[in-house]
């Protein structure tokens, strides 16, 4: 199909490129206005305790000092998604160390780390939960006593530390298991991970006369955090604006509100606009990273191959507040079904409160964790029946026309050509090349999220067109990918189209950069204006013309028929003269994915949209004394429906496996005493490019029903399969088999030494 397209379909430079490569693009940690002063954050120094003392007039009395706040200078309000349990600053005791207990702004950052010193608190400890048994353990102290009387959904499923539990059931799982001839069981474990965006989150709010704030952020939902402020601030959204400069990276972890609401606060108290932005330690300690996790699974198989039934829990360390965690849960088992035909199945979620930081989202959140369990243990089943992990898994893969775990019916599966190419590309027939060498294998599923999305289309008098949209471009080219959708449909070049985008007061709303959404959403939503300007344009060149609207084409920046020929330039200027220009607002909104209601309880994600499908297989190398890994060649197949920029598809599939393989061998937020031990960039080893082997990508095309040409969502799916890819691989080059994230040479080298004490 793309050989018949102009513009989609081609790996064509991004719209922002220019602003990019010069320099010349402003982010949010750039922007700045005249008079601006530095707002910083006071972080609690205990994982939990109540505040005794809270004296900030020490402070306040410094020079350069224009503006100190604490809880009790802003509404007392507690807010979050679907369960509202978090406030703006600790009022009577802290839930964990780095939670905001006041802020300040001065002229300089000196002065403002001056104020910060000079304030007065005073905790006294209280005993703190610090991981997930001791959080659910029979008699664990509660993080939020009064957690009953949060404002939450009404769905979620809540107890004690656990701020939600969701469930899947289909068939009889136990049923199942007796048709079983084997059943296997086993526990995995995965620790906490930051996103590793280049740019810190960061904000600039200053008010006007009118009692107007306008907030500079690089969040990935500029909606979401201008609802959020207005709970926060009680004040109407009418009077706040929310404007995204340049974002520097986000993978979920700027979705929420970060620091927008503490320089909205010091702006409106100093009367002046202030900055915050957050350091590295405060990003590894008070951030929203992906949760740790725990993940138990039971499942049986027949001896000839064929899985039975599936059992399987996950319990996710959301931290002292929900944060994204009942939703990462309800995701999280769809996940652990895996793209399996599974009759029987009983799984569950667990959002659970610790005194650590507030996890959020991460690329694919709760994907690596579950699927690092699921795949990991189709290995071990496979060699367990003396069957090759590619055959196991070709046995019992979902494809077109059958069912997910929810009971939603599967259209566009390209997960069995996915497998045969990613394994013939790594070599797969010789699987154990020799000594300390081996090849591993993982497969997927992934959605594409929903939510509405709509645009402004102007064409110009010039014949350039002006792309509205309320989508923030986050590094990902996705604004690119829906401008080409749009430059196809009205038959002019990508570099004929500028765009306007992420401001709440003059674009239309956008459910946020999410999900491996927005060229999917927002490119649907450019059809939709399309077809309205074309409407517009062909009843306009018909009477210059002489023809009927339904004779004419548009192609070429011209409008034709019947070897008559008009500019859209000039049908533009001539829309401008008769009427009010050549304008069209276009919107989308995902159908909803049909599915079994009665096989989910307390979920808040039950089926997975226009799903996406991919196998990853890994080369790589085990060192028998260090156990360090070499990874030689990292291959990925991924059905991404259809590829409307085959570039940036790719470079979001490098980049995926680039943070896969972070979480996989060396990325971990490590806690002891519920004090971060490694908040900064040389103990939280993040890898570099010389780390990251060269990825080869195979894009696979089974066009969805919905996506723009048949595309669905690629950013997040890649992050999902290297943890397991990688298990594989070692496992088969050292017999080892690691259970936990990150699998680090320290770990392998110790199970080698295992192994050949046991040998012994």
């Amino acid at each position: 199909m793309a050989d018949r397209m102009r513009v989609v379909g081609k790996s064509l430079a991004r719209v922002d490129a220019p602003g990019k490569v010069s320099g010349t693009a402003i982010y949010a940690a750039d922007f700045a206005l005249p008079g601006m002063l530095c707002g910083k954050v006071l972080r609690s120094t205990l994982p939990h305790a109540r505040i005794t003392r809270l004296d900030v007039t020490r402070a306040a009395a410094l020079p350069g000092v224009r503006a100190v706040i604490t809880a009790a200078d802003v509404p007392d309000v507690r807010y979050g998604g679907g369960l509202k349990d978090e406030t703006a600053f600790a009022k009577d005791k802290v839930r964990y160390m780095g939670q905001p207990v006041a802020a300040v702004a001065a002229a300089t950052p000196e002065a403002a780390e001056a104020a910060l010193a000079a304030i007065d608190v005073v905790y006294e400890p209280l005993p703190a939960v610090l991981d997930l048994e001791a959080a659910l353990a029979p008699g664990a102290p509660l993080i939020h006593e009064a957690w009953e009387s949060y404002t939450a959904i009404p769905i979620l499923h809540r107890e004690g530390n656990v701020c939600n539990r969701a469930r899947i059931v289909a068939g009889d799982v136990e049923r199942g298991f007796e048709e079983a001839d084997r059943v296997f069981e086993h526990r995995f474990r995965t620790g906490m991970v930051h996103q590793g965006y280049t740019e810190p989150r960061a904000a600039v709010a200053s008010w006007d006369s009118s009692g107007q704030v306008t907030v500079w952020s690089n969040t990935q939902l500029p909606f979401e955090v201008q609802n959020t402020l207005a709970e926060i601030l009680q004040m109407p959204p009418s009077k706040i604006r929310v404007v995204v400069p340049g974002v520097g990276g986000g993978f979920g972890g700027k979705l929420r509100v970060g620091v927008e609401h503490f320089a909205a606060f010091l702006a409106r108290k100093s009367g002046r606009p202030v900055r915050v932005a957050t350091t590295s330690e405060e990003e590894l300690t008070a951030a929203y990273p992906r949760q740790g996790s725990i993940v138990e699974l039971k499942t049986g198989v027949t001896k000839d191959g064929r899985i039975t039934a599936k059992a399987g829990r996950i319990w996710l360390d959301t931290g002292a507040f929900a944060g994204s965690g009942p939703g990462v849960a309800s995701v999280a088992t769809l996940v652990l079904a895996g793209p399996y035909k599974i009759p029987n199945l009983y799984l569950e979620g667990f959002a659970v409160y610790t005194n650590k930081t507030n996890c959020g989202s991460f690329r694919a959140p709760s994907g690596p964790q579950a699927n690092f369990a699921v795949e990991s243990q189709m290995d071990i089943i496979a060699d367990a029946l003396d069957l090759d992990p590619l055959e196991f898994r070709l046995r019992n893969i979902v494809r077109e026309g059958d069912e997910g775990p929810t009971g939603q019916v599967l259209n566009g599966v390209g997960l069995e050509e996915c497998l045969l190419k990613a394994t013939a590309a790594i070599g797969w027939k010789d699987r154990r090349p020799g000594p300390g060498r081996g090849k591993g294998l993982a497969c997927g599923w992934w959605t594409t999220t929903g939510g509405s999305s709509g645009v402004y289309v102007k064409i110009n008098p010039d014949g350039t067109v002006a792309l509205n949209t309320g989508a923030a471009e986050i590094g990902t080219a996705a604004i690119t990918g829906a401008a080409q959708v749009l430059a196809e449909e009205l038959g002019i070049d990508l570099t004929d189209i500028s765009v306007v985008a992420a401001d709440t007061f003059s674009t239309p709303f956008d459910f946020g950069a999410q999900g491996s959404r927005t060229a999917f959403a927002v490119g649907n939503a450019c059809l939709a204006a399309a077809a309205d300007l074309k409407r517009q344009i062909f009843a306009l060149a018909a009477g210059q013309l002489g023809v009927e609207p339904d004779a004419l084409t548009l192609a070429d920046k011209h409008v034709a028929a019947d070897g008559k020929r008009l500019s859209l330039a000039d049908v533009a200027r001539l829309s401008q003269q008769t009427g009010g220009g050549l304008i069209a607002h276009g919107t989308f909104i995902a159908p909803p994915t049909p599915y079994d209601t009665k096989r989910v309880e307390g979920h808040v994600y039950p089926a997975f949209h226009s799903p996406s499908f991919h196998a990853h297989a890994v080369d790589l190398s085990v060192d028998p004394q260090t156990g360090e890994v070499t990874i030689h060649k990292y291959v990925v197949a991924q059905d991404v429906g259809f590829a409307i920029n085959p570039t940036y598809i790719e470079g979001q599939i490098e980049g995926g496996v680039a943070q896969g393989l972070g979480q996989t061998l060396s990325e971990e937020i490590i806690y002891e005493g519920g004090r971060v031990l490694n908040p900064n960039l040389t103990d939280y080893k993040m890898p570099t490019t010389l780390d990251v082997p060269r990825v080869e990508s195979i894009l696979v095309q089974h066009p969805s029903l919905v996506g723009p040409h048949g595309a669905k969502g690629v950013g997040e799916p890649p992050n999902i399969e290297p943890p397991a890819a990688v298990a594989n691989a070692v496992a088969a080059a050292t017999g080892v088999r690691i259970t936990s994230l990150p699998i680090t040479a320290e770990k392998i080298a110790l199970g080698l030494v295992d192994a050949r004490a046991g040998g012994a």
